[in-house]
């Protein structure tokens, strides 16, 4: 068995290799790693700029890019840390200001400002409910935080926004009780979607079957338990933890993606919704913004249902997906061609992002 002094995901194949046999077969079951060497010739002129732009020409005309494949759930990502060195558009002098409300923010005076839903509003101790203008679904409602910079949260807050969340969601339900499918999506900011900066969270309840990306996931689970007799999500876990992108906080498991769908993707995962969870994410989104400089971000919230429902649900955890989004001043959209047709391109590092999470959360 070999071991690997740096592990990085420019040697995930090798920390593979290095892996007990039983560990290596479970980490095959679930992901298959390759790699590809891309090379080029640059003309002479172009040597100075790449120099500049990349550190060395040797670094460009042999570049090594890493492929990740989920096999179960077929999750994709393409590694290479030199994109994160290309060249983009000058960035907006505006970066992130300091966002303040103006005028026209609707979301300064919730009640007048904005709609409720017919059960009526849902109110904690830093913020309140509203209901979407322009829905996606039938029951789609608003967290609206009372700050109005979405990056001034504290763990209070953040416990609070998800508390008056899963009321919203309990209360929705009473009133339309075939409705069962809990998300929430909380878009920080422009670059992550956000078309209001008020600090705010997104929160659904649907009928029929869950979202399809989320009711894909748990029959991808369930195929595996059935091929395996095993619980697809407790093995994802191990797969992680053995390449070290894995810890267990408080009965959350927290895992940097190996398959992200952007940068630094983290994934938690619980039994239930409780304190620890809401904690965990806290702690994961505080370590983004104060330990590695995140000001944007999108997170997702997924529950099993909350009532029995004719498909299974088996084995099925609360889990939490975060990625980072970005540099708010960049004119450049992280999402391309790639990310929307055929896999994530990713320049960011699993491995590091394990060790940065580990560092900050011990």
């Amino acid at each position: 068995m070999m071991t690997v002094t740096s592990p990085g995901i420019a040697n995930l194949e090798e920390v593979v290799a290095s892996l007990p046999s039983e560990e290596k077969a479970l980490f095959e079951r679930i992901y298959r790693v390759s790699t590809a060497t891309g090379e080029l010739l640059p003309p002479a002129r172009m040597r100075p700029w790449i120099t500049r732009q990349f550190g060395s020409v040797d670094t460009v005309t042999r570049q090594k890019i890493v492929k990740v494949t989920n096999m179960v759930t077929f999750e994709g990502a393409l590694f290479n840390r030199l994109r994160a060195s290309r060249p983009i558009e000058p960035k907006e002098e505006k970066g992130i200001g300091p966002l303040e409300g103006s005028d026209s923010d609707q979301f300064a005076d919730v009640r007048d400002g904005t709609p409720e839903d017919t059960f009526g509003r849902i109110a904690g101790r830093y913020c309140v409910t509203a209901s979407n203008v322009a829905k996606c679904d039938g029951l789609h409602g608003l967290v609206i935080f009372d700050d109005f910079n979405p990056l001034h949260f504290s763990r209070e807050q953040v416990i609070d926004y998800l508390d008056v969340a899963w009321k919203w969601a309990e209360t929705a339900r009473a009133s339309h009780p075939e409705a069962k499918y809990f998300f929430l999506t909380w878009n920080c900011l422009w670059r992550s979607g956000a078309s209001v900066n008020h600090g705010h969270a997104q929160v659904l309840l649907t009928t029929g079957r869950h979202y399809a990306r989320i009711d894909g996931l748990r029959q991808a689970a369930l195929g595996y338990r059935q091929n395996y007799g095993v619980d697809y999500f407790s093995d994802l876990f191990q797969v992680h933890r053995a390449v070290g992108c894995a810890i267990v906080r408080n009965g959350v498991s927290i895992l940097a993606h190996l398959t992200p769908f952007k940068d630094n993707e983290v994934v938690l995962m619980a039994d239930e919704l409780g304190l620890s969870f809401k904690e965990r994410i806290y702690e994961v989104l505080a370590c983004f913004r104060d330990r590695m400089g995140v000001t944007s971000f999108n997170l997702g919230l997924v529950t099993p249902p909350l009532a029995e429902t004719e498909e299974s649900w088996e084995g099925f955890p609360v889990i939490a997906r975060v990625v980072d989004r970005g540099d708010l001043s960049s004119r450049a959209s992280d999402v391309g061609g790639m990310e929307i047709y055929a896999s994530s391109v990713i320049s960011s590092d699993p491995l590091e992002l394990a060790r940065e999470l580990k560092q900050y959360l011990d």
